[in-house]
Formats: structure tokens, C-alpha cells, sequence
């Protein structure tokens, strides 16, 4: 039985969701792939071939990668200190708990941008005493901002802890995509044209959107604003309206470009992305990351204790986190079927991958929906075990 159409069709039949499209690769081979719903409830158009989503913190691993193939070509270090790229932020303060600015006690390295150590926050983040200085400064709201003006503005901002002594999702790895401007000359836009999206054969993943592109993305959906989320209050989920971005997103501003999220990309795109971190390898065989350093990228660099890994109200039982994302550290903890060393991430508007590297098996699945009270990836990565059987 096709456990995720199932489940699929469930969501979408009931007004869930608009549109859901998957897929499931074993060894690089399909194996499951199928999509549920419509493109626009409004129009009642359909899902089209080669669907566009906007992948919101999907972008993050992808630009990780990119920070990795830049430290292998000696471009940078795992250790080097932020400030040697962008003098800015060589006085950072921290903001103590008592509300009084301190001076920071050590530099962030580039192995805090890319694994949340740096003491950066989100606007978001509730009980965050740093988020409200992220609100004002506008950090997450204007798409029209610069990338190195938006570093400028986050330096400004105080610090939540000190480099290095904590973990806390944030905007690091937007501060990671301006470091890498940094230190090559060229935009992240070309960089990971160069080293990623060519050689893999990605051919939809951009930041700014073409004519073609405008015809395939997808409606987005859900009450709630990137600014507002999360409110700990459970919603009804609302597909009568389309969701409000703002000025976050802009369709097709060539000068937007961001490391923390603003790709737009489609399944088949973001698969032959997942596939490449089983191997390190492009479908040609080119190397894109050596396995010394797949090895790095997929081992866990930051536990946490007691199980206490959450983002806001969502939790990531069992899992530790790597130089790319979430990777499965304590299967005893797991709240969904999955194997140890599984790795990847999720974006806002309820988009979800995973790597598996013990059953070489990889998984996409994609929808557009703000503020998601239904955790649907996880539940389609579920059917997708039980179909691996």
C-alpha cells in the first residue's frame, strides 16, 4: 500500500493542506514519489510538473555545503574568526540577564555560523531577550536589504551568550553567506551556481524567479507572519487566504540573495541536492565534498541534554546537530522511525528532507504552509519507513 498517498490525500481531502508533492530515493533510484492536491485552492489549478516552492531554512544546508567545499579549497578555516572577513564584528556585546551589555568574551569562528554557537537569534525566538532587538532593526523583514547591509545591522545587535558557550538557532548561517562574500569576492547566487546547482544538474533552485519559474510556484498559506511565529496557541489551519510575506520574499529581485533562507526550488532540484550527501558525488562521479569531510559534516558537533533540543514549541527528540543541520544522535529518544546518523532539515513553510546514509536512502517532501500545526514531514517520513518495510 502507497502509505504516503494515503496520508497525503487524508491531508489535502481535508482542507489541511493545498498541495503536497514527495519523493523517495534509495541508492540514487526512485522509489516512492507522488504528489496530492492543488496549486492554488483559489484557482483549483492543479499541481504542475516541476512544482516551485519557496524552501525557506532548506536554503541553510545547502550554503553549508558550500561553506564546506570553500574550507576544503583553503578559502577559509573552520576556526577562523568572523571578524578577519568582516572587521564589523570584532566587538560584538553580550546581552546579560540582567539586561546590561558586556563586551563578548571570545570571537565567532566560522564553525559557530555554521553550527549556532555564535550567539546570534531570530526575531522569532519566544523568551529570546535578544529577539526584540531584532524586531526593531527589522532584520528578517526587509528582502530588499542588502546581504552585506543586513550583516552590518545583525553585528549591530547584542549577542544572547558568548561565542561558542551555547547553541540557539538563529540568523548565523545569513551571517555565514555574507562571510563567504567576504572572503571570494563573488555573490552566494554565483557561488552556488558554480559549485553546487551545475554539477548536480539544479536547474530551479534561485533566488529570483523568471517569467516560467512565476507560472509553477506554489500558493502559500497560513495566518500567521514570519515575525509572529510562533504564538504557543494552537491554530486552525486556514487555506481560505494566502499568507502575508511582506516584503521577507521577493519574487524577483536579482539582487536578493540570503544564506538563512530565500530559495525557491522544486523536489526533483532539492533530491539530486540530498542524493549528493550520501556520496559527497555528483551523478558524473565529480567530487563535490571528499569523504573526510562527508564524515565531518554528518557527525554530531553539538549534544544536548536531557533531550532538550527544541525550536521554540517544536521539539527534535534524539537529535544532536551537526555542521549541516539535525543528525539522529540517541534512537531511544526518536518520536518517528528512523536510523542513527539520519540528517537533514525542514523550512517554515512546512518543507522536509532527510539523508539516510545506513539504508542509503534519501526523501523530500514539500508543501507551502506558515505556522504548520501539523508535523507533516516527520509523518511522511514515517510512512516512508514503513513502505522501506
Amino acid at each position: 500500500m502507497d502509505f504516503m498517498q494515503q496520508k497525503a490525500d487524508a491531508l489535502t481531502q481535508s482542507g489541511v493542506f493545498s498541495g503536497i508533492e514527495w519523493r523517495v530515493d534509495q541508492n540514487a533510484e526512485t522509489l516512492f514519489t507522488g504528489r496530492s492536491g492543488l496549486q492554488d485552492v483559489q484557482t483549483g489549478s492543479g499541481i504542475p510538473d516541476q512544482a516551485i516552492y519557496r524552501i525557506y531554512s532548506m536554503t541553510k544546508p545547502i550554503v553549508s555545503v558550500l561553506a564546506l567545499i570553500l574550507i576544503e579549497q583553503g578559502v577559509f578555516r573552520l576556526n577562523t574568526p568572523l571578524s578577519e572577513l568582516d572587521p564589523r564584528f570584532s566587538k560584538m556585546r553580550v546581552l546579560g540577564t540582567d539586561g546590561h551589555l558586556a563586551p563578548a568574551d571570545g570571537v565567532i569562528t566560522m564553525e559557530h555560523l555554521l553550527t549556532h554557537r555564535a550567539g546570534f537569534s531570530y526575531d522569532f525566538t519566544v523568551g529570546c531577550p535578544a529577539a526584540p532587538y531584532y524586531r526593531a532593526a527589522d532584520i528578517m523583514g526587509d528582502g530588499a536589504r542588502d546581504l552585506s547591509d543586513l550583516a552590518g545591522a545583525i553585528a549591530e545587535q547584542p549577542l544572547v551568550f558568548n561565542p561558542g558557550q551555547s547553541w540557539l538557532y538563529s540568523v548565523s548561517t545569513d551571517v555565514l553567506a555574507h562571510a563567504i562574500e567576504c572572503a571570494t569576492g563573488k555573490r552566494i547566487d554565483d557561488l552556488l551556481a558554480e559549485h553546487i546547482f551545475e554539477p548536480l544538474g539544479i536547474v530551479d533552485t534561485t533566488f529570483c524567479l523568471n517569467p516560467d519559474q512565476q507560472g509553477r510556484l506554489m500558493a502559500i498559506y497560513g495566518p500567521r507572519s514570519m515575525s509572529s511565529l510562533p504564538v504557543l496557541q494552537k491554530m486552525p489551519h486556514d487555506l481560505s487566504v494566502q499568507a502575508d510575506l511582506g516584503a521577507s520574499h521577493p519574487l524577483f529581485d536579482p539582487n536578493f540573495r540570503r544564506g538563512g533562507y530565500g530559495l525557491y526550488s522544486t523536489v526533483s532540484d532539492y533530491m539530486a541536492f540530498a542524493n549528493m550527501l550520501l556520496t559527497g558525488r555528483a551523478p558524473n562521479g565529480d567530487v563535490i565534498l571528499s569523504s573526510a569531510m562527508m564524515d565531518m559534516a554528518r557527525a554530531v558537533r553539538v549534544s544536548f541534554l536531557h533531550n532538550t533540543f527544541r525550536i521554540n514549541d517544536e521539539p527534535f527528540s534524539g537529535y544532536g546537530w551537526g555542521l549541516l543541520g539535525r543528525v539522529m544522535e540517541n534512537i531511544g529518544q526518536a518520536q518517528y522511525p528512523t536510523s542513527h546518523g539520519e540528517f537533514g532539515w525542514s523550512g517554515a513553510a512546512a518543507t522536509y528532507f532527510w539523508v539516510d546514509p545506513k539504508r542509503q536512502v534519501s526523501g523530500c517532501v514539500m508543501t507551502q504552509y506558515i505556522g504548520s500545526e501539523h508535523p507533516l514531514g516527520n509523518m511522511m517520513h514515517t510512512a516512508a519507513m514503513r513502505m522501506l518495510g
